[in-house]
């Protein structure tokens, strides 16, 4: 067998790349062989196919420690959780998933109690989302639990949606609200750090609710691919909100050759996570909250400027901005009409302990 070796001198570590360029490197060279393959690396999907009715694929990993906490992660929550994650990421492709797989690895420190609980989390987003269970892979782990969700979709070939579609002057929209999810992780962040210092803390979660929902239990948007579909508009680029309003748009703007204005005033933010942004020590910026937090898995999109009148009527629908030249880059502009240039935050690797 041929030993893989490489040399520490040189070496680069992750946390010099972070997740896009780490993505854009490791996967240079590998270029489509098949027909079939539409689209490969480089959108919330894969598309497959030759016929008009285009498969989408898409899978997506949580790890126990990295993407969440078992001292405040219930197991229902969390199989609703993974499942929710892989089926956002069909919505951002404007298509419909169909089945998953579940793969998971775990250590003797689960029961099997414990593993009937995180599928009956699984069970349950599938019952909702009208999608079938028909496989997966089960294998041991030396500690802890990670679980993988792959998710086969359709699309219409007409009606799929990439990132690489917004042309000069669309409108940018998003659903919902923007960093609830992540208001919700502070919380409980919180809560963790007092109840280690004193294990006879109760935790009080009262009034945060609905942040704490939107972490521990997101809901794909699916809701609002129905309505755009039923209202006959078909977005010109589309993705999903997991890793911040920031780094999103700067995918679609890098994938569409384009730059993009948002607007501070026009971003939806509920007033539960203004409050924790408050409550916070080091008393974090809402804005800055919802540009970079992460995890709310709602649906940022662009549309035709002739969409506009159909859009606006549909609920839950936010129109914060519009798509510039490339040459003007991605940036926020204040109530005070000053331009600041959006930076990714993304993922970064955690160091070994």
């Amino acid at each position: 067998m041929e030993e893989l070796e490489y040399a520490e001198e040189g070496r680069t570590e992750l946390s010099q790349l972070g997740e896009f360029a780490l993505i854009d490197r490791i996967t240079q060279g590998f270029a489509p062989r098949s027909k079939s393959t539409i689209k490969g690396i480089g959108d919330d999907c894969a598309v497959i196919g030759n016929s008009r009715q285009k498969l989408l694929l898409t899978t997506d990993t949580m790890a126990e420690g990295v993407n969440f906490d078992m001292m405040y992660t219930p197991l229902k929550h969390l199989g609703y959780k993974a499942v929710a994650r892989s089926l956002s990421n069909v919505a951002a492709m404007n298509g419909r998933p169909l089945q998953i797989l579940v793969s998971i690895a775990v250590s003797n420190r689960y029961s099997v109690e414990a593993i009937e609980q995180i599928y009956e989390g699984v069970r349950r987003c599938c019952d909702r989302y009208d999608v079938d269970l028909v496989g997966g892979d089960t294998t041991s782990s030396r500690s802890g639990l990670v679980i993988t969700v792959t998710t086969v979709g359709m699309a219409e070939e007409e009606k799929l949606t990439y990132r690489s579609g917004a042309h000069l002057h669309d409108l940018i929209c998003c659903t919902g609200d923007l960093g609830s999810a992540y208001a919700g992780l502070l919380v409980l962040e919180r809560e963790k750090v007092t109840f280690k210092a004193d294990p006879t803390f109760q935790p009080d979660l009262d009034g945060y609710d609905y942040v704490l929902e939107r972490y521990l239990k997101p809901e794909p948007r699916l809701d609002i691919i129905n309505r755009l579909r039923e209202n006959e508009i078909v977005p010109t680029s589309m993705i999903d909100v997991s890793d911040g309003l920031a780094s999103e748009l700067l995918h679609i703007c890098k994938e569409s050759n384009c730059g993009c204005d948002i607007y501070e005033e026009r971003l939806p933010i509920d007033y539960q996570t203004t409050r924790v942004c408050s409550e916070m020590s080091n008393n974090m910026l809402p804005i800055s909250n919802a540009l970079n937090g992460g995890e709310d898995y709602e649906l940022l999109f662009t549309i035709a400027q002739s969409d506009y009148e159909k859009t606006k009527t549909i609920e839950g629908v936010h129109i914060i901005g519009h798509i510039t030249e490339a040459a003007s880059k991605a940036r926020l502009i204040t109530p005070q009409n000053t331009a600041i240039d959006l930076v990714a935050q993304g993922w970064v690797a955690k160091d070994d302990k």
